[in-house]
């Protein structure tokens, strides 16, 4: 496993981002919102230009390190999207500071050189993986969102009425989960059928893959009794936490114990 120096433009773009991010979080009961959404937009631009610059210094690199850092940022885009369609959806700083972590873990595990071989399939592979991350992550946020809705309405709180409706939330929570339910499949498909192209081996039974699959039941089971049986509230925001978790060991886990337990 390489470290990269401090000094390193990928390294130091990260840590730039993290500090953005961390004003913009540290703004955010500012009288005025403008201050804390330049700052966030400053840390979005930075980490996004940190990403780049960690591709073009060395190469391809991918591990568990670029994974959070990449999925961090696509959470904080699409929250950012999602923040401008619907108005009353609520800023949520926590996640600069989840991001501002994810982007400096990024830049100092870049991960493992990917080999020259490593063809287009690869590449898809990556994109299908990160995005299912990515859209799971919104699904948990939201399911996060729903809940603290849901004690706000619970004591009859002013704030309830300014948030985003619970039943939107929802939606919003669901629509999110399928979304990345659809590229889990298309993923594990994938790996099925074209192990020998992606990785030089046939699908064997390693810890990603069992985490894999029992996270895919794990989100197949929630979606199933959502439509069978109108599953909502807490109980499915705690198997969408449990399936998450389990998609997290699967990839960003494994990777973890390979290249900073093992060291390899």
């Amino acid at each position: 496993m390489i470290v990269p120096s401090a000094f390193d433009p990928p390294v130091l773009l990260a840590v730039a981002a993290a500090l953005f991010y961390g004003l913009a979080a540290a703004l955010y009961s500012h009288a005025s919102p403008h201050p804390p959404r330049l700052a966030l937009l400053a840390a979005w631009l930075l980490h996004m230009l940190a990403i780049g610059a960690a591709l073009a210094v060395d190469g391809a690199r991918f591990g568990f390190g670029p994974a959070l850092s990449v999925t961090s940022w696509l959470v904080i885009t699409v929250y950012g999207i999602e923040y401008h369609i619907l108005p009353r959806l609520q800023p949520h700083w926590p996640l600069a500071l989840i991001a501002a972590a994810a982007a400096v873990i990024g830049a100092v595990f870049p991960g493992q050189l990917l080999t020259a071989s490593a063809g287009p399939l690869l590449a898809i592979h990556l994109a299908l993986a990160i995005a299912c991350y990515g859209l799971f992550a919104m699904a948990v946020v939201h399911g996060w969102l729903m809940l603290r809705a849901e004690k706000q309405m619970r004591n009859a709180s002013a704030a309830a009425l300014e948030s985003l409706p619970l039943l939107s939330l929802e939606r919003l929570t669901f629509r999110f989960a399928l979304a990345g339910f659809v590229l889990l499949t298309a993923t594990l498909i994938a790996g099925l059928f074209f192990g020998e192209e992606l990785y030089g081996r046939a699908w064997a039974w390693s810890h990603k893959e069992v985490f894999s699959v029992l996270a895919w039941l794990t989100f197949a089971g929630l979606l199933l009794a959502r439509w069978r049986q109108g599953l909502r509230g807490r109980k499915a925001v705690r198997i969408l936490n449990i399936g998450a978790v389990l998609l997290l060991l699967a990839y960003v886990g494994s990777r973890f114990v390979v290249e900073v337990v093992l060291r390899s």
